[in-house]
């Protein structure tokens, strides 16, 4: 096991190298000059302009600026500085990632919780009553775009019954962020409740399952041990990926909901051409998608004591 994971930190240098790369370049193939930017419509001399590009290194050419970017995150941890403001990217960092951090962990708790049981109730149950509840559920949830529903619950939840608050107010309220985090779970939600319901509803037949059935086990033992260990392997594949995916997904969620994360640092940075705290924020989430990854993998082997690593 030891020798995989350090196999697999190695594997994901060049993958982080060549992601972050991809995404540097188009970031600063992007149109526009984010110092001009800073002016408006205001004049200013090209002997400020030049010197504003001298000192954010934006006049060195893109491949020298991406060497000096990844130096500076190995050796110091430092993602320069948005032109905007000044101030350093890992303040901005350390603002926005653990308000989108809360919000991404309540919908996945959401997310993997509702659509499990959903999905085990309807492979169970297939070709029945709940099956075809649950089924025109989850396309229901898939059908309608997010910010459709984001403004349905927001309507219906806070402003009609006033049960929860419209917006967020309080980023560490988890009271205030389990709407927005049902609305951005909501997709996932049914992806995941149809793959457990596909998985559970083929290992129903499978031999190991007659087999545990034939010994006279209890029903408790054969479902949540023999049948959800072995269909669970697709779901926690799919549930270790989409972490990264609820994080970098919620710019809609933040923007209707009014919170002050990941999503919102992101489009404002596209729309001011921030190149370099953009660079910074998509760098976080790349780690984040690499160590869930290697999280999945290390998994298969709890769920299926088949599966093992040399």
């Amino acid at each position: 096991m030891g020798r995989y994971v350090a196999r697999r930190l190695l594997q994901m240098i060049p993958v982080f190298i060549g992601t972050t790369l991809l995404i540097f370049l188009m970031v600063y193939a992007l149109p526009g000059d984010p110092v001009r930017g800073l002016f408006g419509d205001k004049a200013t001399t090209p002997s400020v302009i030049r010197a504003l590009r001298h000192e954010y290194g934006l006049d060195k050419p893109v491949l020298v600026q991406y060497w000096d970017f990844m130096k500076g995150i190995v050796l110091h941890f430092d993602f320069g500085k948005q032109i905007a403001s000044g101030r350093p990217v890992t303040e901005i960092l350390g603002e926005a990632f653990p308000v989108t951090l809360r919000l991404a962990s309540l919908a996945f708790v959401i997310e993997a919780v509702i659509g499990i049981v959903l999905g085990v109730i309807a492979g169970l149950r297939a070709g029945k009553a709940a099956d075809t509840v649950i089924l025109f559920f989850t396309l229901l949830l898939i059908s309608v775009p997010v910010f459709v529903l984001g403004y349905i619950l927001q309507t219906v939840f806070a402003i009609n019954l006033g049960w929860l608050e419209p917006s967020v107010t309080d980023s560490t309220s988890f009271n205030q962020l389990l709407l927005p985090a049902i609305v951005l779970a909501s997709a996932s939600l049914a992806y995941v409740a149809r793959l457990s319901r596909t998985s559970v509803a083929e290992n129903l037949r499978a031999d190991y399952m007659r087999t545990a059935i034939a010994k006279g086990l209890p029903r408790r033992r054969v479902v949540g041990v023999h049948l959800l260990r072995n269909s669970l392997i697709p779901v926690v594949t799919f549930l270790g990926t989409d972490l990264g995916a609820l994080m970098g997904g919620a710019i809609v969620t933040e923007g209707i909901f009014n919170i002050h994360g990941v999503g919102g640092t992101i489009a404002e940075s596209i729309t001011r051409r921030e190149g370099t705290t953009l660079v910074g924020l998509v760098t976080i989430l790349v780690l984040v998608y690499l160590v869930c990854s290697l999280i999945v993998d290390l998994l298969y082997a709890v769920l299926d004591p088949r599966i093992r690593y040399a």
